[in-house]
């Protein structure tokens, strides 16, 4: 009702827009015809020169949108069959290189493990029948191609899963840890030195001391490539114009739904004569006036106080049967709400039922063989046997009863509130007394209930509410697109922050967009901007406007990365203190004199420091932190030699070794060689997988069309 409300309103604006959309659809199409396709028009990406076309890979974005449900964004289902179809290229080419296949054997014992809990595929015995399954694909193949291709997809699902297990097999074979490999992890755990050392921190030089500038980090950044690769990025700034409604909207939407209040003149075309429509005030069918008049349907049922809008429910509550209240303003829409009904109705219910099921009821077990009448009839009996003695329910219940969650526990349902159970049901038992025995039809089958206890009897009213949303006039529609428009055309020739702030409007930064991501924070799901902004004639500083729901958004390009290697800015985070640790080892190497760590440590006003079994498997110095490359350098001296100065992770080190305790041989090493085999095996499926993708070629043009 609401938006068929927008539609009119727009009027004469709605259809100017429509008929410029036709006319830019029918000109694209007229200059379009005459150029070349666009890049990966028929492949959505070629990878190390396998193509995965286009129509294939868009049928299977749709049937996996559709097998996650309708609240599944386009993108998640595109990157997921992304995923799913990259590893299966990057796969297959590793077992063609390899000449890995199936035998007919094994799809055969992967199938019959798969389905050996199927009933469909069992025999008599409880056993997985290979003939079973033989008569089933034959049913298929005559019966439905479609239903047949979906069991060759599965059999193909099958295959992969096999040939991926083999493959990851075999490249787990060939990192089976050695003996001598377990021998070396047995050292590193548990040969052990004291040392006592010297440690310069790098705190104590101020960083203002060692300034970095751009320039070196770009050049860390040319040296180090491998650490600093990303893909394209960019970053946009917005702001928004949204179609709120105004005071004036505001006040227009209360006075059409007071208007609702009172009785209206129409003109009947078949009498000839004014017709008097009764208002609010005054309908009887609250049903059909509300559905007519309303943004929301009509609801049939009894509220309590609790469940009545909390703004408005002492309000509501104490009004009498006929009194309404209202216009009110709820969120985004006026209100009129009238009491129609009003009675007294416990908050929950205690009871118990036996129930009678009978053939053709979807809940019914298979081997209920009655039918309705019979089922009806003895509902009857049964409830007849009970208004003579209701002692017998329990026992009645065991013997008869069909819902074998409750049937041993005298049919009991415990407290249960209103709207619990089905409709016949629910009025029932919240309309009768306690003690009321009767029989109901649900689609469960025939039910004699009987009301054990009601809790907590209390006023309950039926209601008939009007919500009509506050939307904007035509008037305010156009304001806001005009004030769109000017800002749109005014910041390609001026200052785009500038405009912003001089009309006080809110300019939202999104940093580090990707190519392909469609979550713009504060707009939603719109990859229509990401695409403009990725388009290769759109530069920083360009400005586009684009519509959102409930309005327009003003876009600014602001960075625009290719892919490549990090920014300045952007690697700053990570270079600056690597860079400013650097210089910093620089400055104490210089300022160190003396030979001895003692020595050292009296020039450097700081003192020597004892550390006990240290480890090369955990190379950390207490107090000082994870210093691998101290540690390791320490290992490479004998008792009583000191090192060179080392700088470490956190400072410069002098280390001097004062014992070396060696852990004796053993006999074998298999322990730690399984240790090691404990901790690879289980990551090389996910370390082999990547290495490919990172090692492949690929040409990705999803952009292009998502």
């Amino acid at each position: 009702m609401a938006i068929l409300n927008s539609i009119r309103k727009k009027g004469v604006f709605l259809i100017i827009i429509i008929a410029l959309a036709l006319f830019a659809f029918v000109l694209d199409g007229v200059i379009g015809s005459s150029t070349s396709s666009p890049k990966g028009q028929s492949n959505i990406a070629t990878v190390n020169g396998i193509d995965i076309p286009r129509e294939d890979f868009m049928k299977l974005v749709d049937v996996t949108q559709r097998s996650l449900g309708p609240s599944t964004a386009t993108t998640q289902a595109m990157n997921i069959v992304w995923e799913r179809e990259l590893r299966r290229v990057l796969l297959n080419e590793q077992y063609e290189a390899l000449g890995l296949t199936i035998e007919k054997a094994q799809l055969s014992d992967a199938l019959s493990t798969n389905l050996a809990n199927n009933p469909t595929f069992q025999n008599d015995a409880g056993q997985f029948d290979e003939r079973k399954l033989q008569e089933y694909i034959a049913n298929l193949k005559a019966t439905s191609l479609e239903a047949y291709q979906q069991w060759l997809d599965f059999e193909k699902i099958t295959e992969n899963g096999i040939l991926e297990k083999n493959y990851f097999n075999l490249v787990k074979g060939g990192f089976i840890t050695t003996l001598a490999e377990g021998k070396q992890e047995y050292h590193f755990q548990n040969d052990k030195i004291n040392i006592e050392y010297v440690h310069l921190p790098y705190s104590k030089i101020a960083d203002e001391d060692v300034p970095v500038s751009s320039e070196e980090i770009e050049k860390y950044i040319k040296d180090h490539p491998k650490d600093f690769e990303v893909e394209p990025l960019l970053d946009i700034q917005y702001i928004s114009f949204t179609e709120d409604p105004s005071p004036e909207d505001i006040d227009a939407s209360r006075e059409t739904i007071a208007a609702l209040l009172q009785d209206k003149i129409e003109f009947n075309n078949v009498s000839d004569m004014n017709d008097t429509i009764p208002g609010f005030f005054k309908t009887t069918d609250y049903q059909e006036f509300v559905n007519a008049n309303s943004d929301k349907g009509y609801i049939d049922r009894w509220w309590f106080k609790k469940d009545l809008p909390s703004g408005v429910a002492d309000t509501i509550s104490n009004l009498n049967v006929g009194e309404i209240y209202g216009p009110y303003r709820e969120g985004n829409n006026f209100n009129l709400i009238k009491v129609i009904e009003e009675r007294q109705m416990p908050d929950s219910v205690k009871a118990n039922h036996i129930l009678i099921r009978f053939q053709g009821l979807v809940t019914a077990p298979q081997d209920v063989s009655r039918t309705k009448e019979e089922a009806k009839a003895l509902a009857d009996s049964i409830l007849n046997v009970l208004q003579k003695d209701k002692s017998k329910y329990e026992v009645i219940a065991a013997d008869f009863s069909e819902d074998l969650s409750n049937k041993d526990s005298g049919g009991d349902l415990g407290y249960f509130v209103p709207g619990n159970m089905v409709t016949v049901f629910n009025d029932f038992v919240f309309d009768n007394e306690i003690g009321k025995l009767g029989v109901v039809e649900t689609n469960f089958g025939f039910h004699i209930i009987e009301i054990v206890d009601q809790k907590n009897i209390q006023k309950v009213l039926k209601v008939a509410t009007i919500t009509k949303e506050i939307e904007p006039s035509e008037k305010t529609m156009n304001e806001v697109f005009s004030n769109a428009a000017n800002f749109e055309l005014d910041s390609q020739n001026g200052d785009f922050n500038e405009l912003a702030k001089e009309q006080g409007l809110n300019l939202k930064p999104v940093n580090r967009i990707g190519k392909l991501d469609a979550n713009i924070p504060g707009i939603g799901n719109n990859r229509q901007i990401v695409n403009w902004a990725y388009q290769d004639d759109t530069n920083i500083g360009d400005v586009r406007r684009f519509n959102v729901l409930n309005g327009y958004v003003i876009a600014q390009l602001t960075r625009k990365n290719p892919k490549g290697l990090m920014s300045i800015s952007e690697a700053s985070s990570i270079v600056t203190p690597i860079l400013r640790n650097e210089k910093k080892a620089v400055k104490i190497r210089e300022s160190v004199s003396g030979t001895t760590l003692n020595e050292i440590a009296s020039n450097q006003n700081v003192t020597v420091q004892n550390a006990t079994a240290l480890t090369m498997a955990n190379p950390t110095i207490a107090g000082a932190g994870t210093e691998a490359k101290v540690i390791g350098m320490a290992f490479g001296k004998k008792v009583g030699e000191s090192t060179d100065l080392i700088d470490g992770k956190n400072g410069v080190y002098i280390v001097r070794i004062l014992a070396i305790n060696n852990a004796p041989d053993l006999e074998d090493y298999s322990f730690y060689a399984n240790q090691l085999n404990a901790t690879l095996i289980p990551t090389i499926n996910f370390k082999v997988y990547n290495a490919l993708k990172n090692a492949a070629k690929i040409e990705d043009n999803r952009a292009d069309f998502y």
